[in-house]
């Protein structure tokens, strides 16, 4: 295998000749490069040979579906990653243009073990990425990830015989069969599907109709240029979209998607948007009711509420708060044996008797329909107001070079580290703990915390808050605590979105 290199320019000879793969493209537990920028598809190959052998390395049966979601760039990713892995001897099973669930799901349909879709997820266009496993439901963590990237950039990939490619026709019609049939609604819901012209157009209003749900179509249309805004639930300007939507159509909810499919997002009948930290706690409620003593596993961006909540409690429910990112959460749901895993970028992992344990927006949606229709006299803002009061912002990013978050990050854990040691305040309110699992969350003494961590995914910082008083309390949080408190490192830039 040739070893790749991480400075070569477009429009040279050196380009076309040699693999550009960059290091900080391995991400903790998925992959994701910029275009041409930082990988090129001779680098997008080696990556593919690269994946063939640590799947022969640690005994996996050689057999890999591979899938691609809709960017003008992502078949041609999919074809160069596709030579390598035949390179490295792998059966190839391609499910075509596909959502990141529908590949975890032909995992188990066409027994295959191994899986690498193709996406950028909810990056912009000129990202492109690969999430991979060998072992469903899971995905690589940071050790496989870790491992893979040494294989790659050290030129380890070790061409086998025995490649194959099979192109499965059709695999779209048994995936939406196996996501709709769970959901029969008993009453008629109006739903606005909300697709940011992404690849979810081509699947999420289809199976919402087929469980039943009257489906109002929302940039549905497949559009790689995403012309009005990234299809990102979490993204304010989509949940603008969506809110405006609802209030135009008198719709009972909004239900939002990303550009691979994989995260779900919502809106309630009044066009408020629930983080889906908060659906995935009125999920929490209503499924502990049909399975007492369920465990549930959330992520540290979540909100506090799952440890209070007197539902919870009085259903049996446990709660384990783990670590951000969709493999860890996936991971850690099937090691406790959880019911359900919620993240509050919108990942929802329903396992046991609900689903196979991977992200799947789809059936997300699918679940917040059912609990619909298990509560007729209820709206969804109902429901809603029937959570204890928090108020947690959106997920806030501001830029922070790959090469240099983790060290700024660990700065700054250890500024909020020694403030909570000293016996410090934030806001006139005592610091109660430091969490630093995952980044640095603060918690006070009213039950209000503060989050900073690194994205898994995007050279950016992440922050998130959340009061127990008031939303103008939450927002001082923010602009009076963190945002001041980050303005201090030269390293970090500009935000996303600010509340």
């Amino acid at each position: 295998m040739q070893k790749p290199r991480a400075d070569l320019r477009p429009n040279t000879a050196a380009y076309e000749t040699t693999p550009l793969v960059k290091a900080t493209g391995f991400r903790e537990y998925d992959a994701r490069w910029i275009l041409e920028k930082e990988i090129n598809l001779l680098g997008v190959q080696a990556l593919g040979l690269g994946l063939a052998t640590y799947i022969h390395e640690i005994g996996q049966t050689p057999r890999i579906v591979v899938g691609h979601d809709f960017r003008s760039y992502s078949l041609s990713v999919k074809q160069a990653l596709t030579l390598g892995l035949l390179e490295g001897g792998m059966e190839v099973l391609d499910v075509g243009l596909a959502l990141s669930p529908m590949a975890y799901f032909a995992q188990f349909a066409l027994d295959a073990p191994c899986v690498a879709m193709v996406t950028a997820s909810h990056n912009e266009n000129g990202w492109t990425g690969v999430k991979m496993g060998a072992n469903p439901p899971l995905t690589f963590g940071p050790d496989e990830i870790g491992r893979l990237k040494d294989i790659v950039l050290g030129g380890e990939g070790k061409a086998r015989s025995g490649g194959t490619l099979t192109r499965v026709e059709d695999f779209r019609e048994r995936y939406l069969e196996e996501i709709s049939k769970g959901v029969k609604l008993s009453r008629p819901i109006r739903v606005v599907a909300a697709c940011g012209n992404g690849t979810a157009g081509a699947f999420a209003p289809e199976a919402l109709r087929r469980m039943g749900a009257e489906v109002i179509e929302m940039d549905a249309e497949l559009d790689y240029t995403f012309p009005k805004y990234n299809p990102n639930p979490e993204d304010h300007a989509m949940l603008v979209q969506m809110a405006a939507k609802v209030r135009e159509t008198g719709a009972d909810l909004a239900l939002g998607f990303d550009g691979d499919g994989d995260r779900c997002g919502v809106v309630d009948d009044t066009g408020e948007e629930i983080f889906a930290d908060k659906i995935g706690l009125m999920l929490a409620r209503d499924l502990s009711k049909l399975h007492p003593n369920a465990t549930f596993v959330v992520d540290v961006k979540s909100t506090g509420l799952y440890k209070t909540d007197e539902v919870l409690k009085a259903n049996g429910a446990e709660t384990v708060y783990w670590k951000t990112g969709h493999s860890y959460i996936k991971r850690k749901t099937a090691e406790v044996g959880a019911l359900a895993g919620f993240e509050k970028s919108g990942h929802f992992f329903m396992a046991g008797p609900l689903g196979h344990g991977y992200d799947d927006g789809i059936v997300a949606a699918g679940a917040v329909l059912a609990m619909l229709d298990r509560n007729p006299g209820r709206k969804l803002s109902e429901l809603k107001a029937a959570l204890p009061d928090a108020w947690t912002s959106l997920t806030m990013s501001p830029h922070c070079d790959d090469e240099l978050k983790y060290e700024v990050l660990e700065r700054i854990v250890k500024e909020y580290e020694a403030l909570a040691a000293s016996g410090g305040e934030i806001l006139g309110r005592k610091i109660v703990e430091a969490i630093t699992v995952n980044g640095v969350r603060v918690h006070l003494e009213d039950g209000s915390w503060v989050l900073v961590r690194a994205s898994s995914n995007k050279p950016e910082l992440v922050v998130v808050v959340e009061s127990m008083r008031s939303e103008d309390d939450m927002r001082a949080l923010f602009r009076d605590e963190v945002k001041p408190r980050l303005a201090r490192y030269s390293e970090i830039g500009a935000y996303n979105q600010e509340i």
